[in-house]
């Protein structure tokens, strides 16, 4: 497998951690990695960048790709909201084939493209096209990433109907727990999902101000996701 696409349930859910942690798992086992952003919001330079981040957490140095960090980031708004406002905003068109292109250039540079997506599933690049579209187009196989806390069985599931319409193959899921969470719903989430839904969940990561620590929570994760791919 070439590529995967890190999806979150919704915003803030932890998707930069699970793709940075993901990428540092399989560089460690002797590929050559790379993580990309198609549309970065929010954000003013790459070194502010997700993927700058995805490389911090990977222990490297955003030098490392240096000439390949207008594919690795093709977009950079600076406002922080849904891509299609900060492109009219911005007054910036977004091009899918600009993104696919990017998409294309790494996969023929590296082993492995890590896609982090934005948002939730259904998130617009503009009025008439979702960012999914562009996974289904490249036909991309899926990682979700879900917020566990209340609310995320509706929020899961309805992402994995979504992806499901579209033919979109599921590799499994990860949870991330919320701080100052019910035990009993960090516990049961995971356990409900897996059984309404039928897919693999590759396990939970509890909260952790490190990513050092979180990391190591990570590894027998990411080993997980890598014999699925």
């Amino acid at each position: 497998m070439k590529a995967v696409f890190i999806v979150g349930t919704d915003t803030g859910v932890g998707k930069t951690v699970i793709t940075g942690c993901l990428a540092r798992h399989l560089f460690e086992k002797g590929y050559s990695v790379i993580t990309q952003k198609w549309i970065q919001t929010g954000c003013d330079s790459f070194s502010h960048s997700d993927v700058a981040t995805h490389l911090k957490i990977m222990g490297r140095k955003a030098t490392a790709i240096k000439e390949h960090q207008p594919y690795a980031v093709p977009y950079i708004f600076k406002p922080a909201c849904s891509p299609h406002l900060a492109s009219k905003i911005e007054d910036r068109r977004i091009s899918a084939d600009k993104i696919i292109k990017s998409f294309n250039f790494l996969s023929r540079h590296f082993d492995l493209v890590i896609i982090e997506g934005v948002g939730g599933v259904l998130v617009p690049f503009t009025d008439k096209r979702l960012v999914i579209d562009i996974v289904k187009e490249v036909d991309l196989p899926v990682v979700i990433v879900a917020g566990n806390k209340l609310g995320a069985i509706n929020h899961t599931l309805l992402t994995i109907e979504a992806l499901r319409a579209r033919k979109i193959r599921i590799v499994g899921l990860v949870f991330n727990n919320l701080r100052k969470e019910d035990k009993r719903i960090l516990k049961d989430n995971p356990r409900i999902i897996g059984a309404l839904s039928g897919q693999e969940i590759f396990g939970t990561l509890s909260w952790e101000p490190s990513h050092k620590k979180l990391y190591k929570r990570f590894a027998p994760i990411g080993e997980r996701i890598f014999k699925r791919l």
